[in-house]
């Protein structure tokens, strides 16, 4: 079995993308997802961010998020110090979820970080999805109600889709989504014939 990783900056549209390889019947891994559980439920990991964030980091046993993304807004070392406490986590979590899918050619593992985390060289290829900065942000604070500045200041926060180009097997362009359809199917069909 193989992992392809699939990555791409906030708003590139990788979620919609993993959607389309689902439907191929194709496991999803959502990094992104699985981490905001962990969060809520690990305890060792509450004890790791309330000592970086002090006690307002919880509210009522829930990770405050309004609070955190506040501070880490324009902070990327202790943006880094959170993610060195709930990836590896994540990756552990990974692990146990890969054994219930080994029948299958390859599985997805979705993550907006997967080059800042190193988690791309556990990987057997790499999908990332791009998309013009302008429709991303425009994406963004259409779906999460959001301002220009906070997408910007998360957008500065992530690698940059050239840097990353070079590391990434396969380039979704994410334009019109029939478009997307096709590159989906022509790099399904690729990773099932290297199987």
């Amino acid at each position: 079995m193989k992992i392809v990783g699939i990555t791409g900056g906030i708003g590139s549209g990788k979620t919609t993308v993993a959607k389309m390889f689902e439907e191929l019947g194709v496991p999803i891994y959502n990094s992104d997802i699985e981490a905001k559980a962990l969060m809520n439920r690990s305890k060792v990991i509450k004890r790791k961010l309330i000592d970086l964030f002090g006690e307002k980091a919880y509210r009522d046993n829930i990770l405050n998020r309004p609070y955190i993304a506040k501070i880490i807004f324009n902070n990327k070392e202790l943006l880094e110090k959170m993610n060195g406490i709930v990836h590896p986590k994540v990756g552990l979590h990974f692990k146990r979820w890969l054994k219930k899918h080994n029948e299958k050619p390859y599985v997805l593992k979705e993550s907006a970080i997967l080059f800042e985390t190193g988690e791309y060289k556990k990987c057997d290829f790499i999908i990332l999805v791009t998309a013009p900065i302008n429709d991303r942000i425009n994406r963004v604070i259409k779906r999460d109600n959001s301002t220009q500045e906070k997408v910007q200041a998360i957008i500065n926060n992530q690698s940059k889709d050239d840097d990353n180009k070079v590391k990434a097997d396969f380039i979704i362009n994410n334009l019109k989504l029939e478009d997307t359809q096709q590159q989906v199917l022509e790099i399904h069909e690729a990773l099932l014939k290297s199987y």
